[in-house]
């Protein structure tokens, strides 16, 4: 792995393994959606893109596990489908989210990034064991990577090369 691949995230396919066609590689990612993954993939002519993916921070059977994951970022990977090299091109966007009122409702700061970034959060709850000893166990768990990895892992078994963009046009 080259050093500047590893910055943004590129990975390559194994060697021995054909690349797909586009319209299958699309399917793919497309059938990575469901009512059980907490982010959705769809259309991203509005994004100025093939692909878009990202959290279901907006939708009423999501919301709950949002605001317990006290998430302060929401989430958008745009995807490029380049069928000439092949290779998928994402730009990881993220922007800072705050709940207010009640029932929360999302509001977005004007703090936007854009690269690669991994978001965990964690809670554990704290409990005498059996010993009589303090224990930590996790009660909830989230990490962005729930949203990139799938993604990643799709367009490699597809044969396609996953390159994280970070400067420049996607």
């Amino acid at each position: 792995m080259r050093f500047f691949d590893m910055l943004t995230g590129t990975r390559r396919p194994e060697a021995d393994v054909e690349p797909r066609p586009v319209e299958e590689l699309r399917a793919a990612l497309l059938g990575l959606n469901g009512p059980d993954v907490p982010y959705i993939v769809s259309d991203g002519a509005a994004h100025g893109a093939d692909l878009v993916a990202e959290w279901r921070i907006a939708e009423p059977a999501w919301q709950h596990v949002f605001v317990q994951s006290q998430l302060t970022h929401a989430i958008r990977t745009r995807m490029r489908l380049a069928e000439d090299v092949p290779e998928v091109r994402a730009v990881e966007e993220s922007w800072e989210v705050t709940r207010v009122g009640n029932p929360p409702r999302l509001r977005t700061s004007a703090e936007y990034a854009r690269g690669g970034g991994r978001t965990v959060s964690r809670r554990y709850t704290l409990r005498r064991g059996e010993s009589g000893r303090l224990e930590a166990t996790e009660s909830f768990g989230f990490d962005s990577a729930q949203l990139t990895d799938p993604l990643r892992n799709t367009a490699l078994e597809a044969g396609w090369t996953w390159r994280g963009v970070i400067f420049g046009k996607l």
